[in-house]
Parts: C-alpha cells; structure tokens; sequence
C-alpha cells in the first residue's frame, strides 16, 4: 500500500469523514476558505493546488488556461471550446453538469429521495408549495459534483428563467456519506431554485443547485446579485434571460449538487442510473410527448 493509497483510506472511512467534514464550524470553516482560495500569491496557490491533486483525481487537461491566479480560479475554470459536445436532440434534455447521478426517479405524494431510505418534500426544499405541485408524478435526478469535476453548469434546453430564489442556509457535505446520516440535508444547506419554462413546449424544467462546505456559494451569470446573507433568509428575483441549450447559466465555487425537476411525462434516459458519471450536453431525460 502507497502513502497516498493510506491515507486515502483512513480519509474516507465513514465516521473519520462524516467528522472531518461535518462535526466543525462549518459556515467559519467556508468563509475562511473562501477566503484563502482567492489568494493570489504563487507559492500559495501552487501548495493549494498540490493539496488539492493529493486527495481528488483532479484533471487540468480540459481547462481553457493552463496556470491560474490562485485556487479559486481553478475551482471556477473554463473548459477548452468543444470539450463538452451537446446533443442536439430536440427531444432530449442534456446534462447541466458534470456530475455523478444520485437519487432519481418520480415525485410521489410531494416527495423525493436525497438516498434510500431518505425522503424529503420538494415543498420544503424550494420553499413554494404550488410550485412544487408542478412536478406532481414528475420525474426527479440529483447530479453530485466532486471537488476536482468542472464546477460551471449550462442550459439543459432551450429555455427563458422566469426567476430565482436564493435560499440561504447552511454548508453541510453533501457526499453519500453525509447524504446517508443527515435527513433532509438539501433542504438545510444554502441552494437557489431557478425556475425555467422551455423553448417551444412551454413545460416547466426546475434546477435546484445545492452548496456545500468550504467554498460554498452559487454564482449566476444572469443575475449579478448579492446574496450572501443569514440563515433562513429567501429572496426571489424575477428574470426573463433567454439562454440557449448547452449555454453556461453559472457556476459552484466548491463541488456540490444539482436537482433536477421535470414535469409529468418526463421520463430519465436508459444511460443515466446511479453511480455512473455524465458531463455536460450528454443525454439526462427525454420531453414528454
């Protein structure tokens, strides 16, 4: 067994993790981090950086530049052009994410799963109970980011965002781990509810992205809006931003996840089952007739 080998073992080990990554001032730990990501000072960064490649599978080849400033700017990078094809199929809706596909399936009774075993109400994680009526027997997929993935996430379709609701709250992990040992996590954690309607059919498509900790925070690059703000805190502001299938619509400062809500007759594509990886443009579920 390597060093690194070792050690990666005694990091993901379920209890030491769920302590290491939960059990701490979570919103100071952030805030620090948020902090010192930003520093541009090149011995910093690049011990960052080397930090960051130790303990992720952490992949630079992709990215469009090939030094950055400081470790946030690697974090928030942009891909070489063509480095995620999007699928045209006017009757798919593509992934707005790279990601590893969580809990998905259909919205019974109100309900959605974070795992198994751990239902929580689509009302009280968007915090609008008629809208949450829209996705009644609809179809539901979460997409978790990892630390080293792409952090941008783009349009599934055609579509115009009617608004968003920032939703403060807290940074808990949201890996399985932590997914499987705190109930109703995504409801607790600081997330935005972006509300779109598609391009031609008119259906109602939601993404609920969800922050984590350390480098919380979800940018949009529609709505050059403040929000940092206490617990408890919701704010809807109202858009009309046309954005085009596969156009970027923001970004995550840290690895995190995206819920994806459809209305009835939404149904998932064959390849996308637990477990497995998808990256943006790729096929995530075919419109309903």
């Amino acid at each position: 067994m390597t060093f690194r080998s070792g050690i990666m073992k005694i990091v993901h080990h379920e209890d030491l993790n769920f302590l290491l990554t939960n059990r701490i001032p979570r919103r100071l730990l952030t805030t620090f981090v948020g902090w010192f990501s930003k520093i541009e000072q090149p011995l910093i960064r690049d011990m960052s950086i080397g930090v960051w490649k130790f303990f992720s599978d952490l992949d630079l080849t992709e990215a469009k530049a090939s030094r950055f400033p400081s470790m946030h700017a690697c974090f928030t990078r942009q891909l070489k052009d063509g480095a995620r094809p999007i699928d045209r199929d006017k009757a798919v809706l593509v992934s707005p994410c790279d990601a590893i596909v969580g809990a998905s399936g259909t919205v019974r009774d109100g309900q959605v799963f974070q795992v198994k075993g751990f239902p929580y109400a689509l009302s009280d994680l968007i915090l609008d109970e008629m809208h949450a009526r829209t996705f009644t027997n609809g179809t539901f997929v979460t997409l978790r980011l990892t630390s080293s993935m792409y952090h941008r996430f783009h349009a599934p379709y055609d579509c115009r965002v009617e608004s968003v609701t920032h939703i403060s709250g807290d940074t808990w992990n949201v890996n399985p781990i932590a997914l499987k040992r705190v109930e109703r996590l995504f409801c607790k954690n600081e997330r935005a509810v972006i509300r779109t309607v598609l391009a031609g059919s008119g259906h109602k498509v939601t993404l609920v992205p969800v922050a984590a900790i350390l480098v919380a925070g979800i940018k949009l690059r529609f709505l050059d809006q403040p929000w940092r703000d206490h617990d408890g805190i919701r704010r809807t502001f109202a858009c009309d931003a046309t954005v085009a299938k596969g156009d970027e619509m923001g970004w995550f400062e840290h690895g995190s996840t995206i819920v994806v809500f459809a209305p009835e007759g939404f149904t998932l594509c064959e390849t996308v089952r637990e477990g497995h990886t998808v990256r943006v443009g790729e096929k995530l579920m075919k419109l309903a007739a």
